[in-house]
Parts: C-alpha cells; sequence; structure tokens
C-alpha cells in the first residue's frame, strides 16, 4: 500500500471551495491519509501554488506532525494545544493561507504534498520559510503523497 493524501473538501483535480481560500474564511482544509511506509518517524506536508504570477509561492509548511497522527483536522492551524510546527508562508505568517490567486489570471493549482520522514522531527526555525523546511525534510522522505485543488478568480 502506497502513501495516500485526500480531503473531504474536494477531490483530487477539483475546486477547493471558497471558505478555504483567503476570500472565504481562510480556514485550513481537512487532510487525511493512509498507508504509511515502514519506519515512518514523522511527516512534514506543504501547500504550493506554481501558477502565481512570481513563481511558486508557498501557502503553508507544517512539519514534527508525529508518526502516529494521520489527519490534519479542519482549521488545524488554529486548533489549541500546540500540535506539529508551521512554517513561514510566502505572505509572512506560520498559518495556513488559502488561495488568492490574481483576479483574472486563471486556474490555479495548489498542490499538498505529505512527506513521511525518516525523522521524528526537524530542527529548523519556523521563521526560516516553508522552502527552507521543504529542503531539510527532503533530505528524510521516505514517501510522498500529492493531492492537488484548483481555484480561480474570474
Amino acid at each position: 500500500m502506497s502513501l495516500t493524501l485526500v480531503s473531504s473538501a474536494f477531490p483530487d483535480g477539483g475546486k477547493i471551495p471558497r471558505k478555504f481560500s483567503r476570500l472565504g474564511e481562510n480556514l485550513f482544509p481537512p487532510l487525511t491519509w493512509t498507508g504509511a511506509p515502514d519506519g515512518v518517524q514523522s511527516y512534514a506536508l506543504i501547500v504550493e501554488d506554481p501558477d502565481a504570477p512570481s513563481g511558486t509561492f508557498r501557502h503553508c509548511g507544517i512539519f514534527n506532525i508525529p508518526a502516529e497522527v494521520n489527519e490534519l483536522r479542519e482549521s488545524a492551524d488554529t486548533a489549541p494545544g500546540g500540535g506539529p510546527r508551521f512554517s513561514e508562508n510566502d505572505f509572512g505568517n506560520a498559518r495556513y493561507d488559502g488561495p488568492q490567486p490574481p483576479r483574472g489570471h486563471g486556474v490555479h493549482h495548489y498542490h499538498f504534498r505529505l512527506a513521511a520522514l525518516d525523522v521524528p522531527n526537524l530542527s529548523v526555525p519556523s521563521s526560516a520559510g516553508i522552502a527552507a523546511m521543504w529542503r531539510e525534510a527532503r533530505k528524510h522522505i521516505l514517501e510522498q503523497a500529492d493531492l492537488t485543488g484548483t481555484f480561480e478568480v474570474p
């Protein structure tokens, strides 16, 4: 069984509902995964938009997700009581910030990438940003799962 990432909010390749965008409620969408590989010690997740006018724009980075976890609930970035760490996104926030493509720019594709890692945690500061966190995570990937959602502002 291979690592699989899904959301109850949208199908792979489908439209991300407005409430999960910065034009709506800006809520983190619920995600679940199955098929963890042997030896997984933690997970890391990024959300990025390669269709942004200035190049890939990173909306969310989460790391040090414990190995026994297999979901991130809706609004996981605002849940009380700690939990996984968030990297600073390209908006400058250490949380999820949803889609907000320029009006009339066409359909943007938002790639949710979950990596099963062979280390219990990554030693990177949240302020280092998503790109730095993901570079470190890539050194430890056992397996990766991808989910893509779309969003457009006509």
